[in-house]
Formats: C-alpha cells, structure tokens, sequence
C-alpha cells in the first residue's frame, strides 16, 4: 500500500497529518497527564469517561472530572450511558464545560460498563446506540465524535456497516479499538477490519485506529497499513507520557518528568491522592525495567504515603542505574 499522508480534521479543529491521540482512560487521563502527554506532542487528548447518570445527578466526583484548561486544548469530554434522555442532558451539561467535542463511549468492556448495556454493551442494542447518537448530534453544537469496538463478539463484527450508520447520524469522526467486547484487552487488536472501514469508498469522516500501539514507530506503520487518519495510544502511555515525542529521553530526564507528574497531581488534588493517581503510573512505567534489585524498591514505591518519602525513593533509583547507562 502507499504511503496515505492527508490532512486531518474533525469539525474545524485541524491536526496536520498523521496525529497521534491519548486514548480516555479511567483513573489515568487526568488533567495533569493529560497536560504531559500535550506537552509531548499528543495532538489530542480526552477526559476520562464520565457517567451520563452521575453527571445529571450532579456527583462531584464527575462533575470534577470536567475540569480542563486551555493548556491542553484541543481536549475532547467522553460520556457514556445507556438512557438516551441522560446522554442528551449529559451532553449538553459538558458543551457547558467548553471541551473541543463530545466523545461518545460505545466501546467500554467493562463489566459494570458493558454489563449494564453502556459501552461495548451498546453493541448489542445498535438501533439505541444510533438513537442516542442521533439525538445527541441533534442536540449540541460541538462536534459529536463515537469510539467502538468491533462487534460485541467474534460471530458479531459488524463495525463496516456499523460506521455507515453512525456516519448517518452525524458523527464527525470514528474510533475504532480493533478488539471485540468479548475480548476485553486480551489477544490482538485486529487492525484489517480498522483497515476495511477506512477503505470503504461511503466513509467520508476521519476514521481513528486504537489498539495494541505502543510506540510512534507502531503508530507509522499502522497509518503507513490502515491508512487511518489518525492513531490513539491508550495502555502503552501508562507512566511514559513522552510516548508521544521523537526525541530520545534518558532516564533522568523520564525521572524528572515522573517527578513533576508526582507534583503536579499532589497540588492539584491533595498529598494522599496525588500519590494514589502517580502510583498507576510509577507501577507501569518502562522505565524502572532493568534495573537491578529493583523488586524492593518498587515496592517501597507503592507503598510510600508522602509526597517526600517517595520523591526520596525515586532519587534513589538515580544511583542505580549510574553504572548503567542507557
């Protein structure tokens, strides 16, 4: 195949070519590794996904989670839900919050998501998932943008026409996690069906490939394959927000910016959940791999309960890894 190399856009909001997007995720798409992964070069970032229920009931906790800055511009706010009057009301309650667009979760597995017929739970309902898309469009400015799977299981892969239909009903972009729900975050990602909808001569909308890219390199062969318009990283960003820049970083360069993470969410919300929202981060960081001896050290990581115990045990780490340089 060529090289397909094109200009992307969703709405009025221009990408340039080949962008790369921070996948929503719960409990990590923070605002403050949101602003990381943008400083780094993510050409957008989301929320992560908020309850349709929660946000007309007006939780805090949700109602927090739409808090953005311009910073980290353009941002999309993701909803998910399964009552189309609440996904209506929540989506006029977050074009409130004045985020770029409106991303509609279709594609969640989890099971108290899925399981309540939300999410990848509304592959199996498919002419409410298109009524609630519908009326959603219908009812805000924003662009409405949807992020899917596959099909709810392998017999059901009925994303092809699936995308015809949401394209219908005024979507102006498409998200594709090239897994089914059955799946969870299990086997492959399967990009040929990804490859398949963006080929299809009816698609006009920007079609979003996600699943299993763990690098930039992953994410050109993936637009060099698929020729999607544009890749979205989720797991593989998971303390390593520079994922998203060409330039090569040493260790204490990833440390500093671990740190800083550190900081900033210990500022934004308090010392004992700062810490609890990096702890996912320092857990999955690559860049503590090879470390010698380093069990004990993790371990200590994850178990500190100050700002200053653990920036200690992080500087630790420094001396290390002189011995070894990258």
């Amino acid at each position: 195949m060529s090289t397909f190399a094109h200009e992307m856009k969703i709405g009025n909001i221009e990408f340039g070519e080949r962008p790369v997007f921070l996948a929503p995720m719960e409990d990590v798409t923070d605002i403050g590794f949101r602003t990381l992964c943008k400083r780094f070069g993510a050409a957008m970032v989301y929320t992560e996904f908020v309850s349709a229920e929660a946000l007309i009931r007006d939780v805090k906790s949700t109602i927090s989670k739409l808090t953005i800055s311009d910073a980290e511009r353009p941002v999309g706010i993701q909803i998910y839900g399964r009552d189309v009057e609440a996904m209506v009301e929540a989506a006029k309650i977050v074009e409130q919050a004045g985020p770029d667009l409106i991303d509609l979760n279709f594609g969640c597995p989890v099971k108290k998501v899925a399981g309540k017929g939300a999410g990848a739970g509304m592959l199996q309902n498919i002419p409410k998932m298109l009524e609630i898309t519908q009326k959603v469009v219908d009812a805000v400015k924003l662009p409405v943008t949807v992020k899917t799977r596959l099909g709810w299981n392998f017999e059901q892969l009925i994303i092809t026409e699936l995308a015809e239909q949401l394209q219908n009903c005024g979507i102006q972009a498409l998200t594709i996690h090239g897994r089914t729900r059955s799946q969870m975050y299990t086997g492959n990602a399967d990009w040929t069906l990804i490859g398949e909808v963006k080929q299809n001569p009816k698609i006009r909308i920007p079609i979003i490939g996600n699943g299993d890219i763990h690098s930039l390199d992953e994410a050109d062969v993936a637009f060099d394959t698929y020729g999607v318009d544009a890749v979205m990283i989720g797991r593989a960003t998971f303390g390593c927000p520079w994922i998203f820049s060409r330039e090569k970083l040493d260790f204490n360069a990833k440390l500093d910016i671990l740190e800083e993470l550190l900081r900033i969410n210990v500022e934004r919300i308090d010392e004992k959940r700062g810490i609890l929202h990096t702890r996912r981060h320092l857990a999955a960081s690559p860049i503590f791999k090879g470390i010698p001896n380093f069990r004990q050290m993790r371990i200590a990581m994850l178990r500190a309960e100050t700002m200053e115990e653990l920036l200690n045990i992080l500087e630790e780490t420094r001396s290390l890894l002189e011995p070894v340089h990258e």
